[in-house]
């Protein structure tokens, strides 16, 4: 008696494994491109993200809960939650450490009272559980996760070019609803303008690179966008690492290919064309007062650079038994008033040290350097101006130090942008196609 399936039967199996997929990658599109909405976004929706009322749930990112949503449902369905685990730990070895490092920290701060609970698991826990929800994800994934990504980034950009120009910021930055009056950088969607300009620097140089499959019209007019855009955030360390890393870029690929003796007729057309109009655009915007605002912020920082030197002497000023596992909160916040940080200590590393100590510091260090070592070893390659100029700025302001899902959106930048070309994790040799 034969007991083969029937073609019938093994067609409605064969519909019915898609359903199955289709609603967790809903679920990871609908995370990634949540992961755009910024605290003043949410105010506007009922959401207190930002501020310190309100209930505790607010507090922690939509995108948050969606992606431990996705990291419960595949442990669940997987019909072996511990196998899972042990699974995203061989896959996914670092995005795990780092999760557990959140954890790691979310009972360190309630042990000791202190704030910032949240912070950890949106900081820490979501980029380290998303990087293993996108394991062994199939091509169409990865060109949906990719058109995410770049529509994201385009009405950003667009967002924050008509706040500058009109003056009118739609989703300021709020306290507890309080808009910081004296603070006109454009926010858009991604929220505070420092790490608006850290991600929208990345993404540039991650074109500029290679990363996407853009068409070469369609790259460059999406560069030019973006890096006006970065003018009206008003991130000066983005604007400087962005025009050293990629006209550094710039004129190497140009030596390349000058070096070859071999150049497209056409593209010389449009360079010389580009290198004539830019001069009189770039009059025309200086003459309506484009470039006044980023003038007025590089000769007046609002203190920024002194920030910077206070924190150091905040540090020394901590006795060093207290600084190895964390001071009291409250005299950390005592002495960070005394001395002039109100707006934040301007370095994730020093601000985790001195509010949660050295030994944190260096567990959460350690785990952040690895999960951006293992994004890298999944991406192809041309990923090093992206990855650079992140950890060049990261360290310029607050960053991952305090709470934010900056770390997330520049994993799924760089592994949208930069998937191998199987658009799929690399199979293992126990998996490889030919193997029995």
């Amino acid at each position: 008696m034969s007991t083969a399936a029937s073609p019938a039967t093994m067609s409605t199996k064969a519909k019915a494994a898609p359903r199955r997929r289709r609603a967790p990658v809903m679920l990871i599109l609908l995370a990634v491109l949540i992961l755009g909405v910024s605290g003043g976004l949410l105010w506007t929706v009922g959401v207190n993200y930002d501020g310190l009322s309100g209930g505790a749930p607010q507090k922690i990112h939509p995108s948050t809960y969606l992606v431990i949503l996705l990291f419960g449902w595949r442990a669940l369905t997987s019909g072996n939650p511990m196998g899972y685990l042990v699974h995203a730990a061989h896959v996914r070895p670092a995005g795990l450490l780092l999760a557990a490092s959140s954890i790691g920290l979310f009972l360190h701060i309630v042990l000791r009272s202190g704030p910032g609970m949240a912070g950890a698991l949106d900081t820490f826990l979501l980029p380290g559980l998303l990087v293993v929800v996108l394991a062994d994800r199939d091509a169409d994934t990865w060109r949906r996760l990719e058109l995410t990504v770049h529509a994201v980034m385009l009405v950003n950009a667009l967002l924050g070019l008509v706040e500058f120009g009109s003056g009118h910021l739609f989703f300021p930055y709020r306290l507890d609803g309080e808009v910081f009056a004296t603070d006109t950088r454009s926010s858009a969607l991604q929220g505070h303008p420092l790490g608006n300009a850290t991600l929208t620097a990345c993404y540039v140089l991650a074109l500029i690179g290679g990363g996407g499959t853009f068409a070469p019209i369609a790259r460059a007019g999406m560069i030019v966008l973006q890096l006006a855009a970065l003018v009206a955030f008003g991130g000066r360390s983005a604007m400087v690492v962005t025009l050293l890393l990629g006209g550094g870029s710039g004129l190497l690929a140009m030596h390349r290919t000058l070096r070859t003796g071999r150049v497209p007729l056409l593209g010389a057309a449009a360079g010389v064309f580009v290198l004539t109009l830019a001069p009189l655009a770039l009059g025309g915007l200086a003459v309506a007062g484009f470039f006044d605002a980023l003038l007025g912020r590089f000769m007046a920082d609002g203190g920024s650079a002194n920030a910077r030197v206070e924190m150091f002497d905040l540090v020394g000023s901590i006795p060093l038994r207290e600084l190895l596992v964390g001071p009291e909160m409250a005299l950390v916040e005592s002495m960070r008033r005394v001395s002039g940080l109100e707006w934040g200590i301007e370095n994730p590393i020093v601000r985790t040290l001195i509010y949660q100590g050295a030994f944190m510091t260096l567990f959460l260090t350690v785990a952040v350097t690895l999960y951006l070592v293992e994004v890298v070893r999944q991406c192809r390659q041309g990923t090093a101006l992206p990855v650079i100029a992140f950890v060049v700025l990261i360290n310029t302001f607050e960053g991952i130090g305090g709470k934010t899902t900056l770390l997330a959106k520049f994993a799924i930048l760089i592994l949208a942008l930069y998937r191998p070309a199987t658009g799929a994790a690399r199979p293992s040799r126990a998996t490889a196609p030919g193997r029995r």
